[in-house]
């Protein structure tokens, strides 16, 4: 693809998509990335403007509000991230956006897929799941998201401590399972800390606790030092299109204890990556983070395992190489 193919990506700060699309921008040329606000989607007739006047040959965003950047002679590619939708999310959202959810989101995704040339998922479970709430018939091609496997690496040497750190990465939401963090810790063994990050939008902290620690909002460039400082990674999510920050802390060689939801079996083996736990079960999650605390040689040995399945199966120079493909099709 030359530099003259020039490639718009209107994305909301703030999320794991928009750094998804960050990283495809630093490896296409002609693809550019237009950052918005996620406050302008309350007023979604003035999203238009985010990418006025910018000529393109190719439109590439999410469906969620994907119509509003539709131009009748430019090929719209879509990718879903996730689809929250669905009655199975309600009581993890508020209900202004339950509201939001149930009425005008869903029409805009579905004018948005009508729209677009080519729809895309970052996960079977993504594509799946959406197909089925939507009743859509049409193909969905997966392209899972890629980790800068040089970046995101295992520490050359591991110091021993007689503390095992338990990291939490994203943002502080119901629908990310923040709410059983301080029960999951209140569960643990003396000697293991569970630090947490604010993730890309600063919410509100956790109740306090002796071994509840808050790192505040760490940056992008900063986190695979925190995935190489720490022994675990706990992810109580609810729902996940894919897991960005469990594919980071694999590529780390990290062992993970997450739910049994969604998209996060396609990333995490259970038993031999780490542990999958039914969402909610803050006794689980316990369990078996204590029994890992307890197995240095086996939190290796599913560490190992873990990078080894990254550099597999979802490296950014795969990811980059079927988009850029994808690209080249359409323009």
């Amino acid at each position: 693809m030359s530099r003259s193919d020039i490639i718009i990506s209107p994305m909301a700060t703030g999320c794991g998509a928009h750094v998804l699309h960050k990283m495809i921008e630093s490896r296409v040329p002609g693809y550019h990335v237009v950052d918005y606000s996620p406050w302008l989607t309350l007023l979604p007739f003035v999203l238009p403007k985010v990418i006025a006047g910018m000529d393109c040959r190719l439109i590439h965003t999410a469906p969620d509000y994907g119509i509003f950047f539709h131009r009748p002679k430019v090929p719209l590619l879509l990718t879903i991230y996730h689809y929250m939708c669905d009655a199975q999310i309600r009581p993890y959202s508020s209900l202004l956006q339950q509201a939001h959810y149930a009425t005008d989101l869903k029409w805009f995704i579905r004018k948005s897929i009508e729209k677009c040339k080519v729809l895309t998922s970052i996960s079977q479970y993504s594509a799946c799941h959406t197909q089925r709430e939507l009743n859509l018939t049409r193909d969905i091609q997966i392209i899972y998201c890629g980790v800068d496997e040089k970046r995101f690496c295992p520490a050359k040497t591991r110091q021993q401590s007689p503390v095992v750190r338990v990291l939490f990465s994203g943002n502080l939401t119901r629908r990310k399972g923040a709410q059983w963090l301080p029960d999951i810790a209140a569960g643990l063994d003396r000697g293991i800390v569970v630090q947490y990050t604010s993730g890309l939008r600063r919410t509100k902290l956790l109740p306090k606790a002796l071994n509840l620690i808050d790192l505040g909002r760490v940056g992008w460039e900063q986190m695979p030092d925190l995935y190489r400082s720490s022994d675990i990674l706990v992810s109580p999510t609810v729902r996940e299109g894919f897991g960005l920050s469990i594919a980071e802390a694999m590529a780390c060689s990290l062992p993970v204890v997450a739910s049994n939801c969604s998209a996060v079996p396609e990333l995490v083996d259970d038993g031999k990556g780490g542990f999958l736990c039914p969402v909610g079960d803050v006794k689980d999650f316990a369990e078996k983070i204590n029994f890992l605390a307890q197995a240095p040689e086996l939190r290796r040995q599913m560490g190992e395992y873990n990078r080894a399945k990254v550099e597999k199966m979802f490296t950014l120079e795969r990811m980059v190489s079927e988009y850029r493909e994808l690209f080249e099709s359409l323009i």
